[in-house]
């Protein structure tokens, strides 16, 4: 970014990072919670001294737009979040019903239905390592996922599959829009479910 004097007026003219500032707010918003600087850069494939420019770029390009969004600077992370002269707006929304939080378990136990669906309690339970009890309950409470029938199998175990719900949430039209995902990453999620395990015990 340049800023350059006309008669009494400053200019501010922003470098080229088009395609950088959507990436980066899209990471904000979603994380929720200031994110290092070393890790966005990773991300958007981006090295460190650009990727500060870029962020810095959005949070002047914020205020001049005089936007209800501002980002935050702490320490060397970064922070998406509304702006203060908006905190009576939004204590207005917080007094309604909250939205439910997804955890990492339960987001881990959503992504393998999405993926393997449909899937019953056992196959869940396979792949994860642990029981999943809780963790099914509560997205079929939520409305994410659904009994779509049961197994032609020992027991006719129950079968479970996303909803439209788990669609909108997650902004895609069908399952067949969700991005691929290989046994490696299968994988990682039984290695952190075996981790869970450890800290439980």
């Amino acid at each position: 970014m340049t800023i350059k004097r006309i008669g009494c007026r400053f200019s501010i003219k922003f470098m080229n990072y088009d395609q950088y500032e959507p990436i980066i707010e899209a990471i904000l918003f979603t994380l929720g919670r200031a994110v290092s600087a070393e890790k966005i850069a990773a991300a958007v494939e981006l090295d460190l001294k650009s990727t500060k420019q870029v962020i810095h770029q959005m949070m002047q390009r914020y205020q001049l737009e005089n936007r209800g969004i501002q980002i935050l600077k702490l320490e060397n992370k970064y922070q998406l979040c509304t702006k203060r002269e908006y905190y009576n707006y939004l204590i207005r929304i917080a007094s309604q019903p909250k939205k439910h939080v997804l955890t990492d378990v339960l987001l881990e136990t959503l992504s393998i239905v999405a993926y393997k669906q449909p899937v019953t309690k056992a196959e869940i339970e396979r792949i994860r390592g642990v029981k999943s009890d809780h963790a099914i309950n509560k997205l079929i409470e939520y409305d994410l996922i659904q009994e779509v029938g049961r197994l032609d199998a020992p027991g006719r175990p129950i079968l479970l599959a996303t909803t439209e719900e788990f669609l909108r949430c997650f902004g895609v039209s069908s399952i067949n829009d969700l991005p691929m995902m290989d046994e490696e990453q299968m994988e990682e999620m039984k290695e952190e479910a075996e981790e869970e395990i450890a800290v439980t015990m």
